[in-house]
């Protein structure tokens, strides 16, 4: 039959929602669409030009029983001959599940690749801000909505996907990936821990595990400026941020502008007050603030008494993107928090949109950061190192972590890393963390960003070659080119010393700084 008369006649003949039932569905054929799809847009991936990409597109919605919810899954097919025989779910990002404008541009990379693509919107719209949804009314959570954006919808998802796939090709997917990054990322580890046998393959780029407790240090550095009623000026920290990376930059062995030994590295911002930084067109001394702001962003969340309440963000990550302050020309500013952050103290722990940021006190803040976990851990935490059925199913798990990051620790993900691996000493044999350095949230202009990361974990799915490094290049301030490698945690790429700095073959993989663990080969 003609794609086109089957993609209109479409009709779910096999998809089973465990209390639910199906609302609506359309299909229809997408005509020859193009695109430039970048990195940034299709994380784990590299860019992808889409030329004259037609497809059968399928929108599914559907009612869990007893609930008000209305869930809409996308499932967007290749036409017959040049589908490759898989399938690709989409993960979302911020408080968005997986449904919004920059997520069609990767499922259209996904569809002229070859893959079916699924996206779902876990029962609120890229319209609705996440006032509109986490609260059925002040002081009262959506919790039918958040366990659909936790984790629900997402295996729904999986399931639509595959029945969608089968009807429209008379075969489901021989095998089913999931690739996300930021909230993807988390969701593709909420998958591998709760629904080990929905994908086969899952690449979860720096993941926001530990969500009640990273949403809450979000907004530390802003309580900090807040308690000292003082914000500095993007420049201060800029220059602190800069100060790292100079200090810190040869400590691999090799100038090139990206701190590659991230645990080696360390400075004291108190040394460096009252130093001259250049904010446009004046001069102005490094100020006690800015050093006590980017210490808090460093160490991380504390109580009062100072002890230690989750991961700070690496010396190195840019301290002026989402989570810091805004300034006027003439040089007056006030707080810029990250919007997640607050709107996740607002809504979820304090249960009113209007509660007023600025009066929450040192204590107060660690009362908040404890009601966050016990209200949400459970439900969105995603930190479950148990990772047992999902080996069982033979399901292969991979994650890089850029160690710039601003937004998620990556310590975070290490963290999360080594609990798996206490628990499982073959850990590595199904899941492995790359962690990439100079690179910033999911991807960023400079740094370590390994574009192949989705490709290698099709190959170790479906032809047993283990990825014992990641390939990654970047492009230096002299405009030359830097090849490297990536190493699984706990290895890191070392230089040999004496290769070219710039060659991929000067580099193995080592835990201890000198001993070579692997040779520089992408796949051995």
């Amino acid at each position: 039959m003609d794609s086109s008369l089957r993609c209109s006649g479409l009709v779910i003949s096999h998809t089973i929602l465990s209390g639910a039932s199906i609302d609506l569905l359309h299909a229809k054929i997408i005509p020859s669409t193009s695109a430039y799809i970048p990195e940034s847009v299709y994380t784990n991936h590299e860019a992808v030009n889409a030329s004259n990409v037609s497809f059968c597109a399928v929108s599914v919605a559907y009612s869990h029983t007893n609930q008000s919810d209305l869930v809409n899954t996308e499932v967007w097919l290749p036409l017959e001959d040049e589908w490759n025989g898989r399938m690709m779910g989409i993960g979302g990002g911020g408080f968005y599940c997986g449904l919004y404008g920059a997520n069609m541009l990767a499922m259209l990379a996904a569809v002229s690749e070859g893959y079916v693509a699924v996206a779902t919107d876990c029962g609120h719209t890229a319209l609705q801000t996440s006032e509109d949804w986490l609260l059925e009314s002040p002081g009262h959570v959506n919790y039918h909505l958040l366990e659909d954006f936790t984790s629900v919808a997402l295996n729904d998802a999986a399931i639509i996907g595959k029945d969608v796939t089968e009807s429209f090709y008379g075969t489901r997917p021989q095998y089913s990936y999931f690739s996300g990054c930021s909230q993807g990322g988390r969701q593709g580890m909420m998958l591998a821990q709760r629904y080990p046998d929905a994908y086969n393959g899952i690449a979860a780029a720096a993941p926001a595990l530990n969500w009640a407790r990273i949403l809450v240090a979000g907004y530390f550095t802003q309580l900090a400026m807040n308690q000292l009623d003082s914000y500095p000026r993007w420049c201060e920290l800029d220059y602190l941020t800069d100060a790292t990376v100079s200090q810190c930059d040869g400590l691999d062995g090799v100038l090139d502008g990206i701190v590659s030994n991230i645990d080696a590295c360390h400075l004291n911002p108190f040394d460096l007050i009252g130093a001259d930084v250049f904010c446009g067109e004046e001069i102005v001394p490094l100020s006690e603030s800015a050093a006590i702001v980017a210490t808090a962003a460093w160490y991380g969340p504390s109580t009062a008494e100072g002890a230690s309440l989750w991961e700070g963000v690496n010396i190195v990550a840019n301290l002026t993107d989402g989570m810091s302050s805004q300034c006027s020309p003439s040089g007056q500013c006030t707080g810029l928090p990250v919007v997640h952050a607050a709107d996740w103290i607002r809504l979820a722990v304090k249960k009113d949109p209007s509660f007023d940021l600025k009066s929450i006190t040192r204590v107060e803040y660690a009362q908040i950061f404890q009601a966050s976990i016990e209200e949400y851990d459970s439900i969105i935490g995603t930190s479950d190192p148990d990772l047992t059925e999902f080996s069982r199913c033979g399901g292969k798990l991979l994650t890089f972590h850029g160690q710039a990051d601003q937004l998620v620790p990556s310590r975070n993900t290490r963290r999360y890393y080594d609990d798996v691996a206490n628990r499982d000493p073959s850990v590595r044999e199904y899941y492995r963390l790359f962690e990439a350095p100079g690179l910033g949230h999911c991807w960023s202009p400079g740094g370590l960003y390994p574009s192949t990361i989705f490709d290698d974990l099709v190959a170790w799915v479906e032809e047993g070659r283990t990825p014992q490094t990641l390939p990654v290049s970047f492009t230096d301030d002299n405009n030359i080119r830097h090849d490297r490698i990536l190493c699984p945690y706990p290895e890191r790429a070392v230089y040999d010393g004496h290769g070219n700095p710039t060659a991929r073959s000067s580099y193995h993989c080592s835990t201890d700084g000198t001993t070579s663990q692997t040779s520089a080969n992408t796949n051995a």
